[in-house]
């Protein structure tokens, strides 16, 4: 059966089917009430379904707001999909996303659509990326959001600014300080662990990683450590696994080479740059025969809300996750009853913690 038409609701109701449409549309301007009821009850009669995009030309707004991640089966994305969600929620409007695997090209991809339906907002979460490889993405990303935002979009950024993107009205950027919170777990691990450190991060030129990387050695070196060791892998639960075949190699080596002592304090410490990392390297040394801390320690960052069923509780950097996804998503709330930017200041504040667990708790 053919969907019900707006000409056939105004035939009905015995009106122009520009009436119709602004009864059925949320145009400003309506008919009197007795003409409106008319018009809904000859649209109720027919089951006639309103056309989204008319009524975002009508209103002048589409009710969509578009979420772009890099893998919404990331606890990390799946959180921050919750805060956008909560407040997409509280206005009225409904999330649309897109999961990209990490590439500009991609986001660049998902911008457009979003664009072409009109979305009032689109918020991007997920790493930045300077790799060469990446470039050409970058420049056509930035071009998009440009296009967006001069069409009077307005979008919000989890974490670093869109490489390449100039000041753009409507861009609005949530920084989140991963170099500086890495700094402050290197130096509290270091107060406590006098062996080696060694770093599982992603690739050269994820910015996210590359960030907390640095943060983690800067952090090392003010406490008088030497630069840890660092290990690449793809930036999720099967790189850390990966790392971690190659850590429990290791650590057989060196337990071949000098018997461990039992009951002997664990020589290394690992930092893997997000908490799924750490995952897959705990289940990787597990699988080997390895446990944490017995043989080695290990920390996360993120503390993502899988944690709460991990054993031995991981080590970890708090970040509000849900609270980031409210914030970008807020950034992007157009102009308030008094004609400036409401429900939001640009760059807002976001704080992390270090939070010491089991993990990386050594006892004789």
């Amino acid at each position: 059966m053919a969907a019900s038409t707006l000409t056939e609701v105004a035939r009905l109701a015995g009106v122009s089917p520009a009436t119709a449409s602004r009864v059925l549309n949320g145009s400003a301007r309506k008919p009197g009430p007795g003409v409106s009821e008319r018009v809904r009850q000859a649209a109720e009669a027919l089951g006639y379904i309103p056309n989204a995009q008319a009524q975002a030309l009508a209103k002048s707004s589409s009710g969509l707001v578009g979420l772009i991640v890099h893998d919404i089966a990331d606890p990390y994305f799946s959180a921050i999909a919750r805060g956008v969600q909560e407040v997409a929620r509280e206005q009225h409007k409904m999330v649309l996303l897109a999961t990209t695997g990490g590439t500009p090209a991609d986001e660049k991809e998902a911008v457009a659509a979003f664009a072409a339906r009109r979305a009032d907002a689109i918020v991007i979460a997920g790493s930045r990326s300077s790799r060469p490889e990446d470039a050409q993405g970058n420049a056509e990303l930035a071009a998009e959001l440009d296009r967006y935002c001069r069409n009077g979009g307005h979008v919000g950024v989890v974490g670093q600014a869109i490489v390449g993107a100039g000041a753009l009205d409507g861009y609005h950027l949530v920084e989140v300080p991963n170099e500086e919170l890495a700094a402050e777990l290197a130096g509290k691990l270091a107060a406590s662990h006098s062996g080696d450190f060694v770093v599982i991060g992603g690739p050269e030129g994820l910015i996210t990683s590359d960030d907390r990387i640095r943060g983690f050695q800067s952090g090392l070196a003010a406490a008088g450590r030497p630069a840890a060791e660092v290990l690449r892998a793809s930036f999720n639960r099967a790189g850390g696994y990966d790392a971690g075949l190659a850590l429990a190699e290791r650590l057989r080596n060196a337990r071949q080479t000098e018997p461990a002592n039992e009951g002997a304090r664990p020589d290394l410490c690992i930092f893997a740059a997000n908490d799924v990392m750490a995952i897959g390297a705990t289940a990787a040394l597990r699988a080997q025969g390895f446990r944490i801390p017995r043989d080695a320690l290990i920390a996360g960052f993120d503390d993502i809300e899988t944690l709460r069923d991990f054993r031995p509780g991981l080590s970890t950097v708090r970040l509000p996750l849900e609270e980031i996804g409210r914030l970008a998503t807020l950034s992007t709330a157009g102009p308030g009853p008094d004609g400036t930017e409401g429900h939001h200041d640009d760059g807002p504040a976001v704080t992390g913690q270090v939070t010491l667990r089991r993990s990386t708790e050594w006892t004789a």
